[in-house]
Order: C-alpha cells, then structure tokens, then sequence
C-alpha cells in the first residue's frame, strides 16, 4: 500500500486502502484473543513510522460517521496513547489537522466521541501544549454558550479534564491568567437548565480550592451562595460536587463557613444519609476533615447525638459490599488468590535505636492499625470512611463520645441478624482508641463477648471481631493472663486456621499486635503457638503466606531469646528454608522471608547456626546482583532495566540481622567473601533506604568482626561524615551509629578522623525538634569519640554538654549509654571549665543511672565532689537547693553530695 505523503492541511484525504487496512486493525484488536492483540499491537508499532497514519487516526474519530462507536472511539484512544508517547516528533502539519478536528467535533452527538475527543484534547494540553495553543482555552469558553446542548457539554467535559490535569499552568503566569476569566465564567453555570453541565462547572471550580487559586478567593462568597442554592439539587453528580467543594473549604477557608456552620453540619447529616451512595461517601468525608480542624469539638457537640447513629449506620456492610467480598462464601481456604489482589508490601528499612526505661517501643515508627478490614476491595467506601470518622472523633471526643455510642452497642452487638451485629463489633473496635479510658469498666464484660463472636458461623463476623480485639490487646496484656490472654490466644490461633481466607488474614494480622503487646507473657504458650504457625504454612494460599512471614517475625522480636531452644528451632526452621529454596532470586516474595528470616535469625543466635551459611551466600549475592544490575542500567539505560533495589536493601538487613545474632561466630563468612567491598558501594548508593540499610550493616560487623572492617576504616568515615545529614533522618541515625560503634573499637586512633564528623555532631545535637531516637545516638557518639579522643573533642564541651545530658537522662543502662558516660566524664577531667554553667543538667544526667559499673560510680564521685570542693561548702548549699527534691536526694544517697 502506499501511504500519501498531503502537502497542506486543508487538502489531507486519506487514501482509501490505507483507511481499510486501519479499520480492519481497528476491528481486529477488539478480538478477545490475546496473540491477535499481541500482533495487532506490533502492526500499530509498525505504522507509527508514517507520519500521517495519526491523520488516519483522527479522520476515522471525527469524520467517518458510518462506522460504528466503539471502534471510532479506540481510533481516538490509539491516537492519545501516539499523543503521549511521540508528539514532539508529530510534524507540524499533523500536530495542526488533529487540533483543529477536535475543537471542530468536540460538539459530536455521539456523548462516547465527545468525551473521546475530550480526554485527546487535554492529553494535548498536558503534552506542554496550553501554552502553544493559546486559541483552546479562549474557544472552548466561547463554546460554552452555544445554543446546542452537545456543544456546550462537550466543551465542559474537556474542560474540566483540563482544570484536572493542569491546574497548577493555569494558575501561573505562563498563561497570562485565564481563571481571571473562567471561574467567574464557571460559575454563571451553576443554575444552567441541564444537570450534568451544572455537575462540570462545580467540578471545575473544585479543582481551584485546595490550591487557595488566587482567582477563586476573589470570588469565594459567589461560590459558597452558589453552592448553598444548589444545595437540595434533583441530580446526585450535583449533590456529590457540593459536598466534595465543601469539605476542601472546610480545610482551606475555615472563616468563610463559620458563620454557617449551623446549617453545613446539618445538611451535611442529611447527605450522609443520601439515597446515592456516592453523595453520602463524599458527605461523610466531611466529618474526617471537621475533626482535624480546631473548631471541631466547638461547632460539633451539640449534633453529636444526631451525628453518630448516622455514622454507626453507615458502617453496616451494604448489600452490594457483601457481594464483592463473597460475603456468603464460608469456606475459600482451597481456592488460589487472585494475583492481581495482592498488594506490594513495602520494606522498613531497619533503623538503630536505643532502648528506652520500660519498654523498647520506637516514638516515631508505631504503625497505624488502619480500620482496613476489607483489603481486597481496598475501595474507599461509606463503610470505611464512616469508621474512620467515628474513630477520629473518639480522639477528639475522648470518653465524651460513650454517651451517644453505649446504648447503641447495647442494641448492635446481641442483634441476631449478622450484618447488624459485625457492624457493632466493627463500631466496638474503631472507639478503642479515642475511647479506651471510659471503656475499661465494660471490658471484663465485653471481651469475653468478643472472644465468643470468634466462632460465629459467618466469616465477616469472625474476621472483624479479631480486627477489634486487637485493638484492645493493650488491656487484655495488663490483666492475668489465664483470665483473658489464655482464651483469646486459645480462639485466635484457632482462627489462624480458619477455613476461610480472609479470617486467616485477620487472625494472622491480630495475632501479630497481640504479639507486639504480649512480648515475653508468651514464653510459656511457645510450643502451642508454634505448632499453629507451622500447621498454617501447609495451609494458606499465597496473599496469607505473606501475612504469616510477619506474624512468625514478630513473634521472634517479641520472644526474643526464648525461642532458642532445640525443639522450637526444629519445628520452625525447616518451613522456613524450604520456601527460602523455592523461591527464585527475583521473586518478589523473597522480601517478608528475608525480614522474617532476619527477625528469626537476631532471636535465634547461635540457634541459627546451622542455616547460616546458605542464607549468607544468598544475601551476598543479591546485593552484588542488584548493584551490577544498577551499573548496566546506568551505563545502558535502554539495553537494561532500572533494578529493584529492594532486594539489596532487605538482603543487607539480613545480614545485619546475622551479625547481630551471631556475633563472631559469622567471622569466617566475612572472611570468605567480598561483602566489604559492596557495602562501600551501598554506602554511595543514591538511593537513602540502601544507605541506611548499609550503615546499619557497617554497625553491625563492626562489633561483631571488626578485624575486617578495620582495613577500610580509611575510606569509610569520609562517606559516614557527608552522610550526617539531619534532613533524612533515619540514614543519619544510622550513620552516626556506626560512628560511635567504629569508634569504641579503634580506640586512639580514631584520632585523624574526629575533625571529619564532629562539628556536624554537635550542630545535630543543637537543632530543635530532632526526633528522640537520633538525639540519643549522637548524643552517644559524642560520647565515645570523647572517650577515645579527649583532648581532641572536649575543648568543644560547652557546645554540647546541655543537650546531651538532656538527651541520654531517658534511656536505660546499658553498654552504650555506659561508654558515653565515661567519655563525658573524661572529657570534663580534660576541660572542667566547659560544664561550670550547665552542671545541674550534668547531676541530672548522673542520678539517671540506677546502677553504673562500680569504675563508672566513681568516676561521678569524684567529679561531684570535686565540684563541690571547687565551689566551698556555702555555694554548693546554694547551688543544690535549686534541685527537684528526687534529685536531691538520689545524690546526697549514692555519692554523698
């Protein structure tokens, strides 16, 4: 066939065999088949090569009327994927014949071809093109008041995808301001005649609130009467986008509703109870956004009572939602997951932290129990969003909210149909946070109830009542054990073991927060927990064998040691390896084995042993996989993908794990590979997680082989000295970590490198709200590159002393809080003048300490009473009485000051 090359754009006809051989491609790509498509797919390729073939694409939308839609419409959708991918090769003339086809067509009666032509028309503008294209915006508002009804909505569909797509160009000055024209032009549209044109200028306004556009502020009173008056519109589309603008002013122009709250919470109680679901799903968001706003507790207590019942109703499962979730199918446990359901799991990179008087929990890292109960269909819906509002308003309301909510739960949760009382249970768990004070007089009742609902006959039931008992796991753990942990324990392992898979899932993920509650009261169920755990690998399909990775981790993290026993180790190892040989080195499933291999291995320590040196190899050779795979992706980037590195960053947390279980004994492993020399590549990494991941490594062999790390000490602390950069916090932790841990070992001669990393210490020790976990490290560092290089570090003690005897006050004895004490200690024997003003805070620092090492104690001894000698007995009199009486007294009983 030959392709006619047209000279001007006015005389372009398409050559008639050239249009049939389209069409049939056209019809041929409709076909089911997946090799036709596959073909059809290369012969689209192929044809790119032609300039005209995108003339031919918008010839068969806009003019070939005798064709049927479906294929007129893919023709349009062919050419805006052409849009996407090469227009800034499309020849002038091209480029010109489809501009001008779509502005003439955007008013066909065909509403497919309409919104064909105006999904290609925004695909144009977003290709940079609004601003090559100055007559689009001005021609498709002129448009908006043409007499034909077709013209008219079409010109506001393409509009409105423009305000999506392009909101921020039009709100600069590249454009030279259109919204100065189009919002007041949008808003005369408010009362048009047709609902859907009414529905579009509502919706492009929307897209100018949340930026506070410039354009919209000045007409803000306009807008807000507009929406009022279109408040009880016949049209949901009308209903949804004026519950949708009023919840984005509610976040931005908080002043402007005020005045009206009264009647906005009011109407929005109706609409959450809206016929159409979607208007009541965008109403209920309202109360999301209310209770994150100052005003909340203010403007909302006296609708509280008219305010929850409709909440608690809307958390009742819809009919459609239990079709979705095969709500009646029991028993699934044999069927294989979709793959498509399964949702990329993301790796925490491990970050170092110390541990705190009490218990070991991070203040920055504690994950939110989402009310996500229905993952699969992780659709936002009304059920959803009105637990999510009831649980934030319980953090607003606190034990307030029982009033309302109590007589209701009577009702919900003894009701005998089970769509009423899995909402109940539902409402019981979204309160427990907010609302955990005023329920404790009801638990002893309830828990009891819940750990019954356990075993209900419907799977929905079941799974939502382990949901909600994980949420009170906190009390249960505070109470004796045989009285409430035994028997829901006893029940949620059962359910582990469900025959249904989502209450599989449920059970696993509750299991896991019990776990984190529980930590070492599970000692003695170990054998017990284990036998389910390992009976549940044989059991579950793919999604809930994921899930298990982490419930078998987090047992390890909470049990610790205890898990080091023969017969524990021979029950959960074998399982574990024999998925660990079965997967391939570029599955992705690899991930929650490696952290809960990771998590296993620290618990088991030398328990691991016998399976380390596989899991060792392998973790090597991923890392050194991932970073060839990086070079030649950078060097080529068109021969070679971009790699995951998420394989690199998990298998180095493994190892670190290795080292940190196995102390020396994984010397022979360093010895025998090249993982030095990779991780001083990761440590270069662009990426911040695999820097992380890397320093948290160097930490971790630097204490447990360091006559290996020692060689590379050279080039390693001028990457850990740039790397002390607060703004990405968690690779900072851990870089400074690994200082403090390269110093301890090397001793005096950490010497020449000192000036590379201390000025940036002491100025992270100084900022404000630096989080807790990385002011106790550098405030340790400090304290051991102290220890080993007094005289090159205490000159600096003024700058520091202060906040870092703030900072390590909290944290327990420990090893690491032992070594830094005795740096401050000999950095202050160095330079006594550096501490005179702030030697309260050093008092402080030292009556933390329930029971130092006997040298340590009197190390304080003499630098207290050294003090005190300096200053005469009058002045330390006076000097003293300035201190809080504990203080006062836990000094004046261990060192007789």
């Amino acid at each position: 066939m030959t392709w006619s090359f047209f000279v001007c754009k006015m005389e372009w006809k398409p050559d008639e065999q050239g249009l049939q051989q389209i069409l049939q491609l056209l019809k041929e790509s409709q076909s089911p088949d997946t090799s036709t498509q596959r073909s059809v797919q290369q012969r689209l390729e192929q044809l790119n090569q032609y300039p005209d073939f995108n003339n031919y694409l918008i010839f068969v939308l806009t003019k070939l009327k005798s064709e049927d839609e479906p294929t007129r419409s893919l023709s349009g959708l062919i050419l805006k994927n052409n849009v996407k991918a090469h227009y800034h090769n499309f020849p002038n003339g091209v480029s010109d014949f489809i501009k001008s086809e779509c502005l003439q067509n955007i008013g066909d009666s065909s509403p497919l071809i309409r919104a064909t032509v105006g999904i290609l028309i925004t695909t144009i503008a977003s290709k940079g093109e609004l601003q090559n294209w100055p007559e689009l915006l001005p021609n498709l508002c002129l448009l908006l008041d043409s007499e034909d009804y077709n013209t008219c909505e079409g010109a506001f569909g393409a509009l409105q995808k423009i305000c999506e797509d392009s909101a921020e160009i039009l709100d600069s000055d590249m454009l030279d301001r259109p919204l100065n024209v189009m919002i007041p032009k949008f808003l005369q549209f408010f009362t048009h005649r047709s609902p859907k044109i009414r529905s579009h200028a509502i919706a492009c306004v929307n897209q100018f609130i949340i930026s506070r556009t410039q354009a919209l502020m000045l007409h803000i009173d306009p807008f807000i009467e507009n929406l009022f008056a279109l408040a009880t519109d016949d049209e949901p589309e009308v209903r949804k986008n004026v519950c949708r603008a009023l919840v984005m002013l509610l976040e931005v122009r908080l002043d402007r509703l005020l005045p009206h709250m009264h009647n906005i919470i009011e109407y929005m109680l109706q609409r959450t109870q809206d016929q159409d679901e979607n208007v009541a799903l965008e109403a209920c968001e309202f109360w999301l956004t209310l209770a994150e706003q100052p005003v909340c507790k203010e403007v909302l207590c006296g609708h509280l009572s008219q305010l929850i019942p409709v909440l608690v109703n809307g958390m009742k499962y819809s009919e459609i939602d239990i079709i979705l979730l095969k709500g009646d199918i029991e028993e699934d446990e044999a069927i294989p997951d979709n793959e498509q359901d399964i949702r990329p799991r993301f790796h925490r990179s491990r970050t170092v932290a110390q541990q705190h008087e009490g218990d070991g929990i991070e203040e920055e890292d504690e994950e939110d129990d989402e009310l996500d109960d229905d993952d699969t269909i992780s659709d936002w819906n009304l059920r959803k969003c009105s637990a999510a509002a009831l649980d934030v308003l319980a953090n607003v309301f606190r034990d307030d909210l029982l009033v309302h909510i109590l007589p209701l739960l009577k009702e919900l949760l003894f009701h005998p149909e089970w769509v009423v009382k899995e909402s109940g249970i539902l409402v019981l768990g979204a309160i427990a946070e907010g609302c955990m004070q005023g329920m404790i007089p009801y638990l002893p009742e309830l828990i009891p109830h819940l750990v019954q609902c356990l075993s209900d006959k419907k799977a929905l039931v079941r799974s939502i009542t382990c949901w909600t008992l994980s949420r009170y796991a906190h009390w249960v753990v505070s109470q004796p054990p045989d009285v409430y942990l035994k028997p829901l324990m006893t029940e949620l392992l059962k359910r582990i073991l469900d025959s249904n898979k989502r209450v599989q899932e449920a059970a696993c993920s509750a299991f896991a927060t019990l776990e984190e509650e529980a930590c070492t009261e599970l000692v003695p169920y170990l054998a017990f927990i284990l036998d389910t755990l390992v009976f549940a690998f044989s059991k579950y399909q793919h999604k809930n064998l994921l899930i298990l990775y982490d419930a078998i981790g987090t047992l390890a993290d909470s049990v610790g040691h205890h898990l080091n026993k023969p017969e524990y180790i021979q029950m959960l190892m074998p399982p574990l390896i024999q998925k660990w040989n079965q997967l391939k080195d570029e599955d992705k499933d690899l991930f929650p084995l490696l952290e809960c291999l990771s998590s296993v291995a620290t618990a088991l320590q030398s328990g691991f042993l016998p399976y380390c040196e596989p899991v060792y190899q392998r973790c090597v050779n991923l890392v050194q996989k991932t970073l060839a795979q990086a070079m030649l992706h950078q060097s080529q980037p068109d021969q070679y993908e971009a790699p995951d590195k998420d394989f690199m960053i998990v298998a180095l947390d493994l190892l670190s794990g290795l080292a940190e279980g196995l102390g020396g004994t994984i010397e022979q492993l360093v010895a025998r590979s090249n993982i030095l020399t990779l991780m001083y590549q990761c440590m270069q990494d662009k990426m911040p997680e695999v820097r992380q991941s890397s320093f948290a490594l160097l930490g971790d062999l630097t204490k447990a082989c360091f006559q290996h790390v020692k060689p590379c000490i050279g080039d390693f602390m001028p990457v850990l000295g740039t790397n002390l950069n607060p703004e990405l916090i968690s690779v900072c932790n851990n870089a400074t970590w690994a200082i403090g841990e390269i110093s301890i070992q090397m001793g005096p001669e950490m010497q020449p490198y000192v000036a590379m990393v201390l000025h940036q210490l002491v100025e992270i020790i100084n900022r404000p709200n630096t989080p807790k976990t990385l002011l106790e490290n550098t405030a340790i560092t400090i304290g051991r590159l102290g220890y080993v290089c007094p005289q090159e570090v205490a000159p600096m003690l003024q700058q520091f002393i202060r906040p870092w005897c703030t900072s390590l006050r909290n944290i327990r004895d420990n090893e690491e809080k032992d070594s830094a004490f005795r740096g401050i200690c000999t950095m202050i024997s160095v330079n006594p003048g550096g501490v005179v003003q702030d030697f309260i805070f050093f008092c402080d620092a030292v009556a933390s300490w329930v029971n130092p090492k006997d040298d340590l104690r009197e190390m304080f001894y003499k630098i207290l009473h050294g003090f005190k000698n300096q200053v005469g007995e009058e002045n330390w009199r006076r000097f003293a009485d300035q201190f809080p009486m504990p203080l006062k007294e836990r000094l004046a009983a261990f060192y007789g000051v």
